[in-house]
Order: C-alpha cells, then structure tokens, then sequence
C-alpha cells in the first residue's frame, strides 16, 4: 500500500496537467523492452531509428522490464507555463538536475550500466539524459504529439468538471478503482509500502502507460500521481482526428489504404519521394495498422481491421 497524505495546503495546490516527459518515458520503455500497447501498438520504426542515438541509449538503458525504479530526473513536474512550453521546460529541468542528485538516483537502479555509471562519475549525466530526451520525442513522438494531447486535454477537462461539481476528493477517488481517498490520504494498492507527506501534488493522465497508474513521491516538491486516462480507443476514420493522431502524411497514406497499393502506387498519387512513403509505411505497419502482402515482384499495403 502507498499512502500519501494530503493536507488542506497540499489540496489547496493540486492540479491537473499533461506531462510531455511521462509520456516520452512510456514509449521509449515500450521500444526499448519491444512491448506493445493495448491501443497504440508497437513503437515503429521512428522509435526504433532513435535508438541509434548514443544519448538516447543511454536514457533508455535505465529502463529495463524488471526494473521497479525509474530516475525521477527523467520525469519532472509538469511546469506552470504556457502549453506550447512546458516540454522544453521540463528538458531544461531535467538538464539543471545537480550532479550530486543524479548520482543518488543512478544508485537506486538496480543495474546501471557501465555507461550510465560513467557519466555520473564526470557529472554528465543530467545533460545526455536531456539530449536523449529531447532527440526519442523529436524522431518518435512529435509528430504525433498533436493528436495525443488531444486526449489527454479532453480527458482532464472531464476531471475538471468532477471536480468543480463534487470536489477535489470525488477527483481523487474517479482516477482509478486502486486508488481510494478518505478524506486525508490517498490511499493505493500495490505490493510494495511507501509513505509520503507530499507539499504539492499534480494530477497527470499518461496514455503510454494505459491501463496501468503510478505516483512519484521520491521528492516532496515534485510529487505526481500519473493515472489512465479514460475514452482511449483505436483512431477513426474522421480525416481531422487522424491527422491530429498520426501526423497529416500518415494520416493522408492510411485513408488511401482502403485497396491494396504499393509503395510507387502511392507515390504517383500523393506526389511523394518514394522513401518517405516507405518510411511512413514502416511505421503504420509496425503499428498494426497496415498489413503487406507479396504479390509477384510487388509489396502491396492495405489497411487493417485494427483501424475501423
């Protein structure tokens, strides 16, 4: 059970906000341990080019499938600013994380790397972490950001209106049938014990990690419980949610996917270079949602039952 106790003060301070970081975390662990998600699928091959990166390795070598701790650094606080700003803040967050306080975290793994090692030891390490970041989100994940946020805003919209016609106590008690609130502390099932008295709390919803929940209390001041945001389902065929899901050329690729085309087919038809269409199609297909088949010396792509 992890227990976090919730003073007036603290309940008078907690809110609602999408963290760009949780969810490059998500799909980054999702590539590195090639899982699939329930909705989205496999990372495809944006994911898997990223990896190419040294920086980006590094990050994601602190996170293998039987690891129970994360660093911390890697998820900071969704910040108070603008929107449009809160991904870069968290990157320069995650920069200005001191030496000392890496090397502390780097302890709590269960395995570092020697690479990971090495670059606490030269104070580095809180800036690749940064650099790595900031390459998995540009090649995997901005494109598809858009689309992504959009369900993360309509969802806290939603949690917003519990709030604002039950109480934040209602808010807390909707998020996820394990975690219950009676009326000083939240209260969360899980198999291991952890006690916190958090001096700020952030309510997060991360779809990455769906259907599954979790709460960072390792720092009092940047404490976030990160829960499963509801309506989650595969895209639709309405070209405005696609393109705001997939990306406009994916988007545009898949709606044509109706009959079976090659990659030349959809070239000549969109006036696109032949490796961006194959490119785009690598990462439709390694989502599910295209299938290819051989016929003769041609590869013919088509849409699958996932995307109806």
């Amino acid at each position: 059970m992890i227990t976090a106790h919730l003073d007036a003060a603290v309940l008078s301070k907690t809110r609602l906000a999408t963290s760009p970081a949780a969810e490059a975390m998500a799909w980054l662990f999702l590539t590195v341990n090639e899982h699939q998600h329930p909705v989205f699928g496999r990372p495809g091959a944006a994911a898997r080019f990223a990896m190419r990166d040294p920086d980006v390795r590094l990050v994601a070598s602190t996170l293998p499938s039987n690891a129970d701790y994360k660093p911390d650094l890697l998820t900071p606080i969704p910040p108070l600013v603008p929107p449009e700003q809160v991904w870069p803040t968290q990157l320069e967050a995650i920069a200005a994380t001191t030496a000392e306080d890496a090397a502390s975290q780097v302890a709590l793994l269960t395995a570092p790397s020697k690479e990971v090692l090495a670059a606490a030891e030269a104070g580095t390490l809180a800036s690749r972490f940064a650099n790595g970041m900031s390459k998995f989100w540009s090649i995997a994940m901005a494109d598809s950001w858009p689309g992504l946020k959009g369900r993360l805003d309509a969802d806290i919209t939603a949690r917003a209106r519990v709030m604002a016609t039950e109480g934040i106590g209602a808010l807390l008690a909707s998020l996820h049938g394990d975690i219950t609130w009676d009326g000083s502390a939240l209260r969360i099932a899980t198999p291991w014990h952890q006690e916190g008295r958090p001096s700020d709390l952030t309510v997060t919803p991360v779809a990455l990690t769906w259907p599954r929940f979790y709460i960072q209390l390792g720092d009092a001041v940047n404490s976030v419980l990160y829960y499963p945001p509801q309506g989650l389902s595969a895209p639709n065929t309405d070209p405005a949610a696609m393109a705001k899901l997939l990306g406009q050329t994916r988007a545009t690729l898949l709606r044509d996917l109706e009959a079976p085309r090659t990659t030349s087919d959809l070239a000549k038809r969109h006036g696109l270079a032949l490796a961006t269409v194959s490119y785009h199609l690598s990462v439709l297909h390694s989502s599910g949602l295209i299938s290819k088949a051989r016929a003769k010396r041609e590869v013919r792509y088509q849409r699958t039952d996932r995307f109806q």
